[in-house]
């Protein structure tokens, strides 16, 4: 099947509010799929793979890099999983639809690239022992979890990193129950912040050879936002001293709502709950002809934290099918660092 063909495949076929509503859709109804519940503990490696009768999922890797040439990178690599139905098959009788993103993130030029694929024919999935996400030659892979090759390639981009884990996973929210809204919805959510990378990015002026770190977040659901909820901004901050933090707002009519994970340097956690992070725009630029927040004051008084987060380049803007702004990002202020920052629904 052809891409173009494919497309309109999805356009008549798939009756997920994602098409239709795009960010907003994720506050619909669950129907008919599972969805997250308090107290039930992950089972590694086999939570590392995918859940069929969840509605969502993704394996989503940000690094923030260093080149030989001294000048800052930054790249992303995201599976997404979406189902029509809450179980799965072989063939292409399967539920499954897989969309897969990548970009490099450089000091002048974002470049990105999108693919799409249905489950079950072998083109995109995920198994997780030994661990391997994958669609068409995309692929990150290893012995295990805790060290990866990454590749990924667009029209005029490509890279190819290995990453070895250098703390433990990090649980998010409730041991990995991440609630989202005060109506309730939730979903299940942990990174593996720690780590280390290296390889080689393939540019159009050449290759670059980069060292640095990286974030990947594992998260599933099948109503993660309440039906007022539109976008969300999202943050992953390493720190110069050694600790990190994750903090999102998710945008509502009824006023936003906030959660945050405070992550030690020996990979201890601090769950903090709604209202304990602040996030202020300080500047915004036209991107995409949108206006768009590019530079931010993220505050966590608990911590001692104020920060100014200003993002490397203002167009770092993923046109892909849903479109969203994803980039490498500079911490400076109470305490100084690099990180990522994810925003939708602008």
């Amino acid at each position: 099947m052809n891409v173009r063909a494919f497309l309109l495949f999805l356009l008549v076929w798939l009756p997920t509010p994602l098409l239709t509503q795009g960010y907003a859709g994720l506050g619909g109804s669950a129907d008919g799929f599972d969805v997250p519940q308090r107290g039930v503990l992950f089972e590694f490696p086999r939570d590392h793979g995918p859940h069929p009768s969840y509605r969502i999922e993704w394996w989503y890797l940000t690094a923030n890099l260093k080149g030989d040439d001294g000048r800052d990178y930054g790249i992303q690599w995201t599976l997404f999983r979406s189902a029509l139905k809450p179980f799965d098959l072989d063939g292409w009788q399967s539920p499954q639809i897989w969309m897969g993103h990548a970009a490099v993130t450089t000091p002048e030029r974002h470049y990105f690239a999108e693919r799409l694929s249905r489950g079950g024919i072998g083109q995109a999935g995920v198994t997780s022992e030994p661990f391997a996400a994958w669609i068409d030659e995309w692929r990150m892979s290893g012995p295990d979890f805790d060290t990866l090759s990454l590749t990924a390639n667009g029209e005029d981009f490509g890279y190819t990193l290995s990453l070895n884990s250098q703390g433990p996973l990090v649980l998010h929210g409730e041991d990995g129950y991440s609630v989202k809204s005060a109506d309730g919805q939730a979903s299940y959510y942990y990174s593996q912040p720690f780590y280390a990378v290296e390889g080689t990015l393939h540019l159009p002026q050449g290759d670059v050879a980069v060292s640095g770190s990286a974030w990947l977040d594992r998260e599933w659901s099948s109503q993660p936002l309440a039906e007022d909820q539109s976008g969300w901004d999202w943050f992953s901050l390493s720190f110069d001293d050694g600790n990190k933090l994750m903090a999102f707002r998710l945008r509502g009519d009824r006023g936003d709502f906030t959660a945050a994970t405070w992550i030690n340097a020996d990979g201890s956690t601090e769950a903090l709950p709604n209202g304990s992070a602040t996030f202020t725009p300080l500047e915004a630029a036209q991107v995409a002809g949108r206006d768009v927040p590019i530079r931010w004051q993220v505050s966590l008084p608990v911590r001692r934290l104020n920060v100014d987060v200003s993002a490397l380049i203002p167009d770092a803007w993923m046109a892909t099918r849903f479109e969203y702004w994803e980039g490498p990002v500079i911490v400076s202020g109470s305490h100084a660092g690099r990180g990522y920052l994810e925003m939708t629904g602008y």
